[in-house]
């Protein structure tokens, strides 16, 4: 799938989602680049991650910069070379919701798919060595 075709699945994807979840979100940004996880761990790539401002002490963030969703194509491109079979639509729309839902938590001030996600990565590592 070319970068401009992946843009557009991700339009009629989002195109989907009731207004309600999308409540103070800026934008959801399609990006280019492969995204190495910062875990470290060779071949982990993230395919998605949302970003908030969070209180003014997280990332010197304030209220003003917004709250995102970016995807990476690169990401996505670089698991569809290596798995085969790989079903582009399913994996974009399991990611964007799953970044959906980090922001409809954010609002509610609750973290639990954070925790879930480290859980989870915790796990990726043991199995790693």
């Amino acid at each position: 799938m070319s970068y401009e075709e992946f843009v557009e699945l991700i339009t009629r994807l989002w195109d989907e989602i009731p207004d309600e979840f999308k409540r103070d979100l800026q934008g959801v940004h399609v990006l280019p680049q492969k995204k190495p996880d910062p875990s470290g761990l060779p071949g982990v790539v993230r395919l998605g991650e949302y970003t908030d401002p969070g209180p003014p002490s997280v990332f010197a963030g304030h209220i003003s910069m917004g709250r995102h969703i970016a995807l990476y194509y690169g990401s996505f491109a670089a698991v569809a070379a290596a798995r085969q079979g790989f079903d582009w639509q399913e994996q974009a729309w399991k990611t964007l919701l799953h970044e959906l839902r980090h922001h409809v938590e954010s609002l509610a001030w609750r973290d639990d798919l954070i925790q879930e996600d480290l859980r989870r990565l915790r796990a990726l590592k043991r199995r790693n060595g």
